[in-house]
């Protein structure tokens, strides 16, 4: 009892010494360690959480000048969710070892790829190549017990997300079924062009954390898409979005959809691609463009894509997954990585995005790129990559994104600190190589901002949310809610 005793008694003039040096430093300490009759460890770590969430609602704030109306194109579904491990039980699929497919053609791929991806906890989408199979099992995900229909599609998912704000006009274009029609906002309007007389159905396999099926248990919830979309696939209605923007006379276009071509083959995504480079030129230099990423498995299209509608875009939002793939497809920073180890360094992550935006995108003057905003995210955090003089309101938009994810996963308004978690590292280094420097988050001012080059960085933590309701769409909403918090700067024309 006195060695008890004894020890609280020096732990408090330890703290009471560096409380004399440093005021700031005892909440410090003791987020990190306990004391008999104190507050348990649970509780101190809420308080870290309640910080910053607390934080979040003070320092999040709309620009200035906001975006009155917003065009976003091209891919639009009906997903189908789905418990992944259900389903294919269901489809009398035995478990056995994963393999990643680039393209889907039996049960068996989707069974391997679906491990792949589930032992990893990572999201990705494939391209589902024989119609009739897909469709036997797509009615068998619609009749699987507890089976939900959702808007999907990016597009569909940010206009969805956009339409939120009562004062914000949003023009969607993309297949829009009967079905899909019917679930969108009613704020949102749909050329009639667009309106097509069948839905485009997604499949939406989700786990949870910790989940197992025969040897393979998922490390955190995630999804596994997959479709026989040809609409899409395609990108039919790119063309009908481009002319559309004329009458709508948007003050911003997002645009998605760029990864379904990649399940078409590559003759049908190199052809398509070059129309699709020549629709997004035809649009005015004076809007700005955000694309959305998603994943992708062919290197060549990524290169493509990086090559060729990166320089002519302003904005691309993108997560772990994708950025490291591109990292790989054009050979830049940590491409000899296979994957990811755990939580993505922020050292690493941030030498990628400088490199996009120095080969790619307006890092200088003379360059005659646009790209100068990359919007990344990953599970336990987020960072925006801006180059300097082109954006505001940069701190407030990558906060937005983050409380959007901690909400939007747990099913909720707003953030519940006590179904949430920290899992971003509070210290961390600019860069994975010299020079470097080392940064470090604070909770009750949750954005750490830094720069490199003509580069600014701002990072804030995710609070992640321990028992996810649903997965798919955070990353549409993530960017759909970084760019209304996002100012343009008038002097700079793109």
């Amino acid at each position: 009892m006195w060695r008890k005793a004894l020890a609280a008694a020096l732990l408090a003039l330890a703290v009471g010494y560096f409380y004399y040096g440093s005021p700031d430093l005892p909440e410090q300490i003791l987020h990190h360690i306990s004391l008999p009759n104190f507050q348990s460890t649970s509780q101190s770590q809420n308080s870290v959480e309640q910080v910053i969430s607390a934080a979040w609602e003070t320092l999040i704030t709309l620009p200035t000048r906001q975006w009155s109306k917003v065009a976003v194109g091209v891919n639009a579904c009906v997903d189908v969710v789905v418990s992944g491990v259900g389903l294919l039980q269901a489809l009398a699929v035995d478990p056995g070892t994963g393999m990643d497919h680039e393209v889907l053609h039996s049960k068996e791929d989707l069974k391997e790829a679906f491990i792949h991806f589930m032992e990893r906890g990572a999201a990705a989408e494939r391209f589902f190549s024989d119609k009739e199979a897909f469709q036997r099992i797509a009615r068998a995900a619609a009749e699987y017990p507890g089976a939900k229909l959702y808007v999907g599609g990016n597009a569909a998912l940010i206009g969805q997300k956009l339409a939120t704000y009562p004062d914000l006009m949003v023009l969607l274009c993309g297949p829009v079924g009967p079905k899909l029609h019917e679930m969108l906002d009613e704020q949102i309007v749909v050329p009639p062009e667009s309106l097509q007389q069948t839905d485009e159905y997604h499949l939406i396999l989700e786990y949870k954390a910790g989940e197992q099926w025969g040897s393979t248990q998922a490390p955190q919830a995630n999804r596994f898409i997959f479709s026989h979309d040809v609409s899409n696939g395609e990108m039919t209605s790119l063309e009908t979005f481009v002319a559309s923007l004329d009458e709508f006379e948007p003050d911003l276009v997002v645009l998605s959809g760029l990864h379904m071509m990649e399940g078409q083959g590559r003759e049908l995504w190199e052809e398509r691609l070059k129309e699709a480079v020549l629709a997004i030129s035809d649009i005015r230099k004076d809007i700005p463009i955000h694309l959305e990423l998603a994943s992708m498995t062919d290197k060549d299209y990524m290169n493509s894509i990086m090559q060729e509608v990166m320089p002519i875009v302003s904005s691309i939002g993108l997560n772990e997954q994708e950025l490291l793939f591109l990292s790989q497809a054009g050979e830049g920073p940590h491409a000899d990585m296979a994957t990811w180890k755990g939580i993505p360094d922020v050292g690493q992550v941030c030498d990628i995005l400088l490199w996009i935006l120095e080969q790619h995108g307006r890092s200088e003057p003379s360059s005659e790129a646009d790209l100068t905003r990359i919007h990344f995210h990953t599970l336990a955090y987020h960072i925006l990559a801006t180059v300097d003089g082109y954006w505001g309101n940069q701190a407030a938009a990558v906060m937005a994104g983050a409380r959007v994810a901690s909400s939007q996963a747990c099913g909720l308004q707003s953030v519940d600190v006590s179904k949430v978690e920290l899992k971003a590292p509070l210290q961390f280094h600019s860069s994975h190589t010299e020079p470097r420097e080392k940064l470090s988050l604070n909770p009750a001012e949750p954005v750490t901002v830094w720069r490199r080059g003509n580069v600014t960085f701002h990072m804030t933590t995710v609070l992640v949310c321990k028992q996810p309701l649903r997965t798919v769409g955070l990353g549409d909403a993530i960017s759909a809610e970084g760019l209304v918090y996002s100012e343009l700067k008038t002097q700079q024309p793109f």
